[in-house]
């Protein structure tokens, strides 16, 4: 320990250099946690946070939250996007008043402020909280932003207090859930967000059904992006979506994007995660849709007529057809279940290991 900390001691903070060698380091050291445990939970793919603030596009002047902060991946994302549009110092202390957080646990908060300030953020705007904690009816205009950007948790449930904050019919336990409502009433007028959400939110029923059919009604959910299985591996094999919307109208069609395995690939894993040079087939088409292999829209009287199903298979594609929905939400509940059951195994070995530490 003490060579570590006589190593760190000769890092030069003041050097553009020394500070970028460690901003490197510590990036690798995020990404590292993705495969320990339930750490793994704070931590999304830097591909994925990039792709989905370049989509986003936040600019000068507007303000960025996270209401999921974890270690601070979008954040960062954030910061360097809006970055490049800064020419004067006054423009860069802006930005750093534009980007905002919120994280629950305390280890990835640490984590997140130390992220920030890594990327010359003086002060992180980070408070450690449950976002989930406020009652929706407080929110005020003051409290809205321009753009939302996160990966709430999935599988995550919340004590039967959080949910009285909430209006009845959109009450669960489910905290992705309640994200999601949490998000659209954050956003301002004409706010864009985009979201990561597992396929089960997509067919999902019930509370589901209601929070899709106001976020259709309020939002207009244009894109819409399906991720294979593996993006978030090891952590969870768990298939999950991007969700990219804009407060104010009312959907009325939604392009799907079936983001593929690069070539010669059938899987990602710990050697071999996503890169961002893959979304260059989605960032192609943005601006030009047509329906191709990968992308293919459907308008909101299908959506409608099908109780707000929004798991759509791509119907270009050879693959086998879809699981029936109370099959795959068969499946999603058992992953969910696997997930959850190895996270309370690593956090009984991880107490375990401290108290034994404790005694030495």
């Amino acid at each position: 320990m003490r060579q570590i900390i006589n190593k760190i001691n000769e890092i030069d903070f003041n050097s553009s250099e020394d500070r970028h060698l460690f901003n490197d380091f510590y990036e690798t050291f995020l990404k590292d946690l993705q495969s320990a445990g339930n750490a793994g939970e704070f931590y999304t793919p830097r591909a994925v946070t990039q792709f989905m603030i370049d989509m986003t596009n936040p600019r000068l002047g507007e303000k960025v939250l996270d209401p999921a902060t974890g270690t601070g991946g979008f954040l960062k994302s954030s910061i360097e996007h809006l970055m490049k549009q800064a020419n004067t110092a006054e423009e860069r202390k802006l930005v750093q008043k534009s980007i905002l957080g919120t994280e629950k646990k305390q280890l990835p908060h640490v984590l997140a402020v130390t992220n920030l300030i890594l990327h010359d953020v003086d002060t992180p705007n980070i408070r450690h909280d449950n976002s989930l904690s406020r009652p929706i009816r407080d929110y005020s205009l003051k409290d809205k932003v321009d753009v939302i950007a996160t990966n709430p948790p999935f599988g995550g449930t919340e004590e039967d207090g959080i949910q009285a904050n909430f209006p009845t019919s959109f009450r669960t336990k489910e905290t992705a859930d309640l994200f999601m409502i949490l998000i659209m009433t954050l956003l301002k007028e004409n706010g864009r967000g985009t979201v990561v959400l597992p396929d089960g939110f997509l067919f999902g029923e019930g509370v589901k059904t209601r929070i899709k059919k106001k976020l259709l009604e309020e939002c207009n959910l244009h894109t819409i992006v399906r991720l294979p299985n593996g993006v978030f591996s090891p952590y969870t094999g768990i298939r999950t979506n991007i969700l990219f919307f804009t407060k104010g109208e009312s959907t009325k069609e939604i392009w799907y994007f079936d983001h593929p395995y690069p070539s010669g690939q059938k899987s990602y894993s710990k050697t071999k995660p996503i890169r961002i040079e893959e979304f260059d087939l989605e960032k192609k088409w943005w601006d030009n849709r047509e329906e191709n292999q990968y992308a293919w829209k459907v308008t909101i009287e299908d959506i409608q007529s099908k109780d707000y199903n929004l798991d759509i298979k791509n119907p270009h594609s050879e693959d086998e057809e879809l699981l029936d929905p109370e099959e795959a939400l068969q499946n999603y509940l058992k992953s969910l279940e696997q997930v959850n059951q190895v996270k309370q195994t690593l956090i009984e070995e991880l107490s375990l290991i401290l108290k034994e530490g404790s005694k030495v």
